[in-house]
């Protein structure tokens, strides 16, 4: 089994797991990226995986949140969705990793200009990317300080809808997900959200969601 470098994962702390993720997401902005022996890793990862931490993050192409974060084989349970939605399915894979697999922490986690979220303020209703819009309208009336241009041509608006996605996102896997609740509340698992932004490469944490 693939252990961090740093620390023993059975005893692990949410807290830790996320202090890992802020380094190296620093490694990233800064370009000073981990040298990784993937051959090893995938060796010693072949019979069993163990996760430190798990993402509900947006299936967008340019948000691959290993490199993002400087992870390697073994490292991240990713569960990847447009608007990064918390789906039943999305909620059950979650359960999975951190129940069965030992993740340590969830993080929720949108990005700047999201297609999903553009769709949502946009009303789109064309096929089954209307299903995804559905799970992501709710959260448009949370936002009322914009009141005349609610589009995705208002950036500043964006930007505020694609957080509250995050947090509306966060509060649907804990209303839905009993194992995941008694997680949190026994404090075997933390869940916090972010948005990634294409400009900087950083991860802003909307510290808010912190729950530890």
């Amino acid at each position: 089994m693939y252990k961090h470098p740093l620390l023993n994962r059975d005893k692990m702390t949410p807290q830790e797991a996320f202090d890992i993720l802020i380094d190296g997401n620093e490694r990233f902005i800064n370009n000073e990226t981990e040298k990784k022996d993937l051959k090893s890793l995938l060796d010693l990862t072949r019979d069993k995986q163990h996760p430190f931490t798990s993402f509900l993050s947006c299936a967008d192409s340019r948000a691959p949140v290993e490199l993002i974060f400087d992870q390697a084989l073994g490292d991240v349970f990713s569960v990847r969705l447009a608007g990064n939605i918390a789906s039943d399915k999305a909620i059950g894979s979650l359960e999975y990793s951190t129940k069965y697999l030992g993740s340590k922490l969830i993080v929720v986690m949108g990005h700047t200009g999201c297609g999903a979220v553009q769709a949502a303020c946009d009303d789109f209703k064309e096929g089954h990317i209307g299903e995804i819009v559905n799970m992501i309208r709710p959260c448009l009336r949370f936002e009322k300080e914009e009141l005349n241009d609610r589009s995705s041509s208002n950036k500043g608006f964006l930007d505020k809808v694609v957080s509250l996605n995050v947090k509306y996102q966060i509060d649907t896997i804990i209303r839905c997900s009993d194992i995941i609740d008694e997680q949190i509340t026994n404090k075997q698992i933390g869940i916090i959200g972010g948005v990634f932004n294409f400009n900087t490469g950083r991860v802003d944490f909307l510290e808010d969601t912190l729950t530890f």
